[in-house]
């Protein structure tokens, strides 16, 4: 790589923008459907769990950041410098799970709660189509998705400020410290099967492939060394650069150091802030909101969202019917911008792949170029999808966490050696950091290995 001086930190302020764009990724299945779907049925004795996995996603983001902000290019383009086949396992690994539309799908079933009835899969086939145009006209896309994402957190915030006052019962608040006393305990087979614990443990936050986007997001925002590398512009109203986005590595005398040091420290104020409180708070109150208005277990086996719209209706009755509508419409545009964000980072990911690894100094494929056949073809793909008849959200939100989960045993892996032996040793990961790295990867591998044990029980019967 080429060496020059790490740009000055930019105050606080500034930066933020990345971590709420993950957070905001994660209000909406995690927060939103599965965890308070799990606690309807058991309780709040499990989100432990919840809080468990946020924290090992904050360590792990910070590691993916750590190496953009020294050579300003992502996680997977240094894990292709080790092994260049990384690169299309990658796109494998971007392509396959997040290929379902399940959030789009929730987005307008929860819309359809409130008009009374709809085509879901048509409907959501025109929310795609949207989705398309909106990346594909935006100048600056990065610009475009963080402020839809820092007006979903805001809204989020505002829903759960009037949820607090109005509808969490004084009963829930009292068995929140179940999730305390519960501490390593795990909800019943019969009432959570393995898939959808998988998937409310990589929902909880962002999860899988997403947590890598870490690296385009910042990198675009100019963090560290990223500062050097073009960002995605549209190719209709925006001016594009045919740039390298290789990396450009940090020097490493005292004054490059002490400036590292202001960047890994804001980042890091960013990352717990943006995302580690607004993830935790978020899933902690809407499951006690679900916990408050439906008890019990007899949604725990339905593969729809008839819970939501079972919670949206009890709300009614308890607030007002216009906060059972919010609640809705709160619901419908927050799953909405989470399919919007999803398509953008999977567009992201491959483009960073193909630009990198296979069109290097190609003069019309720029990584903008990429992006946005990228993103038509996400459309184009989800839209079939819909259209064959899988309409079901829950399933297919599932399908796409458990698939993310395993990648993240993956990259988790990954990681530890980038970050140990890809920089200089003044910048590497060790101490808390990689045992926390170490025990993440740990996490997702046990829960994604009694996935894979399970499912090849019930395949062979036994």
């Amino acid at each position: 790589m080429t060496v020059r001086d790490m740009p000055d930190p930019l105050p606080l302020t500034k930066i933020l923008g990345p971590s709420v764009i993950l957070a905001g990724l994660g209000v909406g299945s995690g927060e939103y459907i599965i965890w308070p779907f799990i606690t309807a049925a058991v309780g709040p004795a499990f989100l432990w769990a919840a809080a468990v996995s946020v924290t090992l996603q904050y360590f792990m983001n910070m590691e993916i950041e750590r190496y953009t902000l020294v050579t300003g290019e992502t996680a997977i383009a240094g894990f292709v410098r080790r092994w260049r086949h990384w690169g299309w396992i990658f796109c494998l690994f971007t392509l396959l799970p997040n290929m379902w539309p399940g959030w789009a799908t929730g987005g307008v079933t929860a819309l359809t709660f409130l008009m009374g009835g709809g085509n879901v899969g048509y409907i959501t086939v025109g929310v795609m189509i949207a989705i398309g145009f909106a990346l594909t006209m935006s100048p600056v896309v990065y610009k475009t998705l963080e402020r839809a994402q820092f007006f979903k957190v805001g809204l989020t915030l505002v829903f759960l400020s009037v949820a607090i006052v109005a509808a969490i019962k004084p009963s829930a608040w009292a068995d929140l410290p179940q999730a305390i006393t519960g501490f390593g305990t795990l909800p019943d087979a019969t009432a959570i099967p393995i898939t959808l614990l998988l998937s409310a443990l990589v929902f909880a936050g962002a999860g899988g492939v997403n947590n890598l986007a870490q690296s385009n997001w910042i990198r675009d925002k100019g963090f560290g060394m990223g500062a050097y590398i073009p960002r995605i512009v549209s190719p209709i109203t925006g001016e594009d650069v045919a740039l390298p986005t290789t990396g450009v590595m940090m020097r490493t005398d005292a004054a490059n150091l002490a400036r590292f040091a202001v960047w890994w420290k804001r980042a890091n104020v960013e990352q717990l802030v943006s995302f580690w409180f607004i993830c935790i708070f978020s899933i902690a109150m809407f499951s006690l909101l679900a916990h408050s208005t439906i008890p019990g277990q007899q949604f725990a086996s339905q593969a729809t969202l008839a819970f939501i719209k079972s919670e949206g209706e009890v709300l009614q009755q308890v607030v007002a019917p216009w906060f059972g509508k919010f609640f809705w419409v709160f619901g419908a545009m927050s799953l909405i911008l989470v399919a919007l964000g999803t398509v953008d980072y999977i567009a992201r990911i491959v483009a960073d792949i193909l630009r990198t690894v296979y069109l290097q100094g190609h003069p019309y494929w720029t990584e903008s170029r990429i992006y946005f056949f990228a993103v038509w073809a996400g459309v184009v793909s989800g839209s079939v999808i819909l259209l064959s008849g899988m309409q079901q959200p829950l399933v297919l939100l599932m399908t796409a966490a458990c698939l993310n989960g395993l990648v993240m045993v993956v990259y988790g892996a990954l990681l530890i050696q980038l970050n140990l032996r890809g920089l200089p040793p003044p910048l590497r990961i060790g101490g808390l950091r990689l045992v926390m790295l170490v025990l993440a990867t740990a996490f997702y591998a046990f829960f994604g290995g009694w996935l894979v044990i399970a499912q090849v029980r019930t395949f062979l019967g036994v």
